[in-house]
């Protein structure tokens, strides 16, 4: 069997035209009482280098966020089959807009790896796809769920393994988020400052064996121990409850001072591009602090958050996307979630 290098061919992103960030940092402001803790968290959302945060969820009849009176966080919490029933419908419109600006054939794909956290439904996201798509039924599927922010490289892995053992296999890998369907009503700091970074957005990405893009190459895994609570979902009556502690940032920077733990994420060979997960500006400085790293190397990281907020597992996918394009002799595609684990891999500019 020929020995293939995977590749990213092409990738394409998508989020909806729904701006609710200002909405939501009023709303929470609006939440605290304490007039002290009202100011740490204004402080903090003027801090978190994020500007736009978009939402499937549409504006009410009178133009107002989903928290406005006849939006669909008006009244009571919305029961979490409420939640669903809308992932079941906008994650696969979503993921589809993202499927489409890949210009892509779809009689060519071999198989689809979906990866998604913020939601359920079966016959699954996957499968709604390949259906509108009008996949042949042998097309094989793989649904990556509930692995949170990295599961972006977990799908991209996954990818670069079925290539591996079928050189001619033509991959689609998708990653499709809805974090807006989970507003929780809550009065404490560091939930909201937890929910201050989510946003929506899908991501598409064709890989295969042949042609020009990023090549792919030694993934890798690793979780930080005594660390499983820093980083949670629970699934709740009323949606997913996010618990994402404050002491993330401080012990990622703390793991990255280990020479061995960085030479795991980064190798020996100096590093021309990195992609790594937007998961919020503390993250990023504490991969930049740790890594020490020149203070433009994680500009498109900064721009995404800037731009849409956290996405979880499609976030990287947009920073991959505004890399791609670029020569990189030696890139690092690094990612954290619940765990905590950082997961990763290699990334070249092939012909």
């Amino acid at each position: 069997m020929r020995e293939v290098t995977p590749r990213i061919g092409a990738i394409a992103t998508a989020h909806p035209p729904h701006d609710i960030h200002a909405a939501f940092t009023h709303w929470a402001e609006s939440r605290i009482a304490d007039p002290r803790g009202r100011a740490v968290f204004q402080r903090m959302a003027m801090r978190s280098g994020i500007a736009h945060r978009y939402a499937v969820l549409p504006p009410t009849p009178e133009g107002g966020s989903p928290i406005s009176p006849g939006g669909f966080y008006a009244g009571e919490a919305p029961s979490t089959s409420a939640r669903m029933a809308l992932y079941a419908h906008h994650a696969p419109a979503l993921a589809l807009e993202a499927i489409a600006r890949l210009k892509l054939d779809p009689a060519c794909i071999t198989h689809i790896v979906l990866a998604s956290c913020t939601g359920f439904v079966a016959p699954g996201v996957d499968q709604i796809i390949a259906a509108e798509l009008g996949l042949a039924p042998s097309v094989e599927r793989l649904l990556v769920g509930f692995m949170g922010c990295y599961a972006a490289i977990s799908a991209l892995r996954s990818a670069y393994h079925i290539i591996r053992s079928r050189p001619d296999a033509k991959v689609l890998v998708v990653t499709v988020e809805l974090s807006s369907l989970h507003l929780s009503e809550t009065d404490e700091i560091e939930p909201l400052l937890a929910m201050l970074q989510f946003g929506d957005g899908a991501a598409a990405a064709f890989v295969s064996g042949e042609g020009a893009g990023l090549g792919l190459s030694d993934p890798f895994a690793t979780t930080l121990p005594n660390s499983a609570d820093l980083i949670r979902w629970d699934i709740g009556d009323t949606g997913f409850v996010m618990h994402l502690s404050g002491a993330v940032p401080t012990r990622i920077a703390a793991a990255l001072q280990d020479a061995d733990f960085a030479r795991t994420l980064c190798g020996d060979a100096p590093v021309d591009g990195w992609a790594v997960h937007a998961g919020g500006r503390s993250i990023l400085d504490a991969v930049e602090h740790g890594l020490k790293l020149a203070p433009d190397s994680l500009a498109d990281s900064r721009a995404v958050l800037n731009a849409c907020g956290n996405m979880s597992s499609a976030t990287l996918m947009f920073v991959l996307a505004r890399i791609f394009g670029r020569h990189i002799q030696n890139g690092v595609a690094l990612a954290f979630g619940p765990g905590l684990a950082a997961e990763g891999l290699r990334f070249r500019s092939v012909d």
